[in-house]
């Protein structure tokens, strides 16, 4: 699995195609965080904007092989690895961004004399869960559940949004337990979304690798 991984991992970096989502991202924690504003908003801010860009990431790596390429991987060491290891590595590479992301919150948000650790563990918490849900939304939107380009950023765009106002999301139950925080003045540590974030990004995961299988 490591091959599979530092595999897929030098197809994401050779291909620049990572470069797109990782600006928009920096732009949208740029243009979302200000100096002063409450840490915890601000590391809210920073974890809801992982949930498109995993998407987008989880795209980019289970496209970035031509099917010719894909097939003899998928052959050689089976689909299921071969699709799980671009998972991983998408998932990776969000983690990363979060995690600059909420060092940039960290930095730049007012802390109102709270714990620095416990706000720093929150924050990061929460950037898992967030990407963690973005990953579940890329893999049911992305190949090999849903083949066509167009349909695939339509679903990964409306799973995104979903994913930021439903009832029961992870995502928005990180985000929105950090927002209500900064104005009660506790830090809660948002583990059942984290908990709900692995769940639904394994079930997802799991679903797409099966048909991975199934069709390869």
């Amino acid at each position: 699995m490591t091959a599979l991984l530092r595999y897929q991992g030098a197809l994401l970096l050779r291909s620049q195609r990572w470069i797109a989502p990782l600006v928009v991202y920096a732009a949208f924690v740029a243009a979302g965080i200000r100096p002063g504003d409450p840490v915890l908003d601000s590391l809210g801010f920073a974890a809801a904007g992982l949930v498109p860009q995993t998407a987008w990431l989880v795209r980019i790596c289970v496209t970035n092989e031509p099917d010719a390429a894909r097939d003899c991987t998928a052959a050689a060491a089976g689909p299921v690895r071969v699709h799980a290891a671009a998972l991983l590595v998408a998932l990776t590479g969000a983690l990363l961004a979060g995690t600059a992301g909420g060092a940039v919150a960290l930095l730049l948000g007012d802390p109102a004399q709270l714990d620095p650790a416990r706000v720093a563990l929150a924050g990061g918490l929460a950037v898992a869960a967030c990407a963690l849900t973005g990953a579940a939304v890329g893999a049911l939107c992305s190949r090999p559940l849903v083949r066509r380009r167009g349909y695939a950023v339509l679903a990964g765009g409306l799973g995104s949004l979903l994913a930021w106002v439903l009832v029961g999301s992870p995502a928005r139950g990180a985000v929105s337990a950090l927002v209500g925080a900064a104005r009660s003045g506790g830090v809660p540590l948002p583990l059942p979304a984290l908990a709900g974030g692995l769940l639904l990004a394994a079930g997802a995961g799991a679903l797409a690798c099966l048909v991975a299988a199934r069709r390869g």
